[in-house]
């Protein structure tokens, strides 16, 4: 059985490209939050994340994200979202 990891920090960039030199960071994404696993099974059949006004259904095998909604509201075309192992605190 797979351990599901309880954070991620998902990123919200404008563009992303498996080309690009380096991974977008909080510093130079348009918004970040950490988010924690709520226990939860989102409809996507994925383990359901929320926090900081972000709730996302994330594959915590390949940090896919399968749904994401930001301030309740989905992501306008042209954006793109990171998952990456939350900062440690």
């Amino acid at each position: 059985m797979t351990t599901v990891p309880r954070r991620f920090e998902i990123l919200l960039v404008a563009a992303f490209t498996e080309s690009d030199e380096t991974p977008p960071t909080s510093a130079n994404a348009l918004r970040s939050a950490v988010v924690e696993a709520t226990g939860d099974t989102g409809e996507s059949g994925y383990p359901r994340y929320a926090g900081n006004g972000m709730e996302a259904d994330i594959d915590p095998e390949t940090r896919t994200v399968e749904a994401l909604l930001i301030d309740g509201a989905e992501i306008d075309y042209g954006l793109s979202v990171r998952v990456v192992a939350a900062p440690v605190t």
